[in-house]
């Protein structure tokens, strides 16, 4: 599906931009503790970016597989509540919002299941 595929190639920019980001525009303004919650929104965010290039590639191949198509969306839906609370967080220091991590770490979870699914379901 050429939406995940779209998807995946500008969450992987993004990880990189925002990756540099942390690195040298957070670097000294915020406590490391928080550099290291900004970088693990970044290296989970390109996981996933990767998972969506998986999924097009496999909705290419089976276009039919509506668990992969699940998958693709749920991985979306992970990178913006996991990686995305850990980026506000991060930011403003709000502990409160690390609760909304932990559905997009489920999204992510339910996402590789589907995946996995499909591909017995499929291949």
């Amino acid at each position: 599906m050429k939406i995940f595929f779209i998807l995946g190639a500008v969450g992987a920019f993004l990880s990189v931009a925002l990756g540099a980001f942390g690195a040298h525009g957070l670097e000294g303004k915020i406590p490391q503790k928080y550099l290291e919650t900004w970088q693990t929104g970044v290296q989970y965010q390109m996981f996933h970016s990767i998972g969506l290039f998986v999924t097009a590639l496999f909705l290419q191949q089976h276009p039919q597989a509506g668990y992969a198509n699940w998958a693709g969306w749920l991985m979306l839906i992970g990178i913006l509540l996991f990686s995305g609370s850990l980026y506000i967080l991060s930011v403003t220091q709000i502990k409160v919002l690390g609760a909304i991590t932990p559905l997009g770490g489920i999204s992510f979870l339910i996402a590789w299941v589907l995946l996995a699914v499909a591909a017995v379901k499929y291949m």
